[in-house]
């Protein structure tokens, strides 16, 4: 908004994304019209999901399709494969469905349900560290899995984003299987994409519309008694934990219940997703190869599996 700057976000759970697969999914083509003036039917899980994958750059690093975890599942089963032929035995996690993890989409603007009051379920536990002294805690197990340190691969984005990535070792050799020679442009193009995130994000604050939805969800604010709340994104930060959350639960109803009678987040996701197909638009390399990458990938996964079966 006018005057008032946003706190700089992490670019969400990139190095989770870049070690496995990733769907393509139809960019959607929106426009601004006139915004709704109630959000009363996203009362519903399916509403919000709804609205969670209208933005298509999202969408293509967070959605969890057949092809995905197709990939991630060949992946994993080549790494086991390559492991077991140095002597050793790796047991990774099983690939989540298709279909799994839509939670892990960022909720940018704010609140959306209710806070639970009770104990939050803790997370699902990952891979069982190694005992020490066994094969899997030795240097020689971890030198196969990841490869040698000297020898991994950055890539870098366009806006100055870079990661890192084993460059041998099973790990690489099961992406390579996968990719063949466009394992650094596919890890780029999914760099790229957090970056048009961010970019789009940043975009929608000059957007009118979205700036129209903000005053009306301030003035609705000012008339529940909550006048110091100007962003409905940055209101949980004030509330920083759980407990205080549940104490400050007038104000939490009340962000919410102004979203609902404002229509503020389907106003804010739309032009959200349309930023989002702007930033598409001009930048056309990332959809093509993001296309011809993830099908190459899905044709040696489907290799890699009926070999195996």
């Amino acid at each position: 908004m006018p005057g008032t700057r946003r706190p700089p976000r992490a670019l969400l759970t990139l190095a989770a994304v870049l070690a496995g697969g990733a769907a393509v999914v139809g960019a959607t083509v929106l426009t601004s019209g006139a915004p709704k003036r109630s959000d009363e039917p996203l009362a519903t899980t399916a509403g919000l999901e709804r609205l969670h994958k209208l933005p298509p750059v999202t969408d293509k690093i967070f959605a969890w399709d057949a092809a995905q975890a197709r990939s991630a599942e060949a992946q994993r089963r080549y790494a086991i494969d390559c492991m077991a032929d140095k002597g050793f035995r790796y047991a990774p996690k099983a690939t989540p469905p298709a279909g799994a993890d839509e939670d892990a989409r960022p909720r940018p603007f704010g609140l959306e349900t209710p806070p639970s009051a009770t104990t939050p379920t803790p997370p699902e536990a990952g891979e069982t560290p190694p005992k020490p002294g066994s094969p899997e805690a030795s240097p020689a197990f971890g030198k196969a899995l990841f490869g040698d340190e000297a020898k991994r691969v950055t890539v870098k984005g366009t806006a100055g984003m870079s990661v890192s990535r084993p460059g041998n070792g099973c790990l690489a050799d099961a992406e390579i299987r996968m990719l063949g020679d466009g394992r650094p442009r596919w890890l780029q193009v999914q760099i790229e994409l957090f970056e048009g995130q961010e970019q789009a994000r940043a975009a929608v604050e000059k957007d009118p519309d979205f700036q129209s939805a903000t005053g009306r969800w301030r003035q609705c604010m000012d008339r529940a008694g909550f006048p110091a709340q100007r962003d409905p994104e940055t209101l949980l930060q004030t509330l920083p934990d759980q407990k205080a959350r549940l104490k400050g639960r007038d104000v939490l109803k009340s962000d919410l219940r102004c979203k609902s009678e404002t229509g503020y987040l389907t106003v804010a996701y739309t032009r959200l997703a349309a930023m989002q197909e702007q930033w598409l638009k001009r930048n056309p390399a990332v959809t093509k190869d993001w296309t011809s990458l993830l099908a190459r990938q899905d044709k040696a996964a489907r290799e890699v599996l009926a070999a195996k079966s």
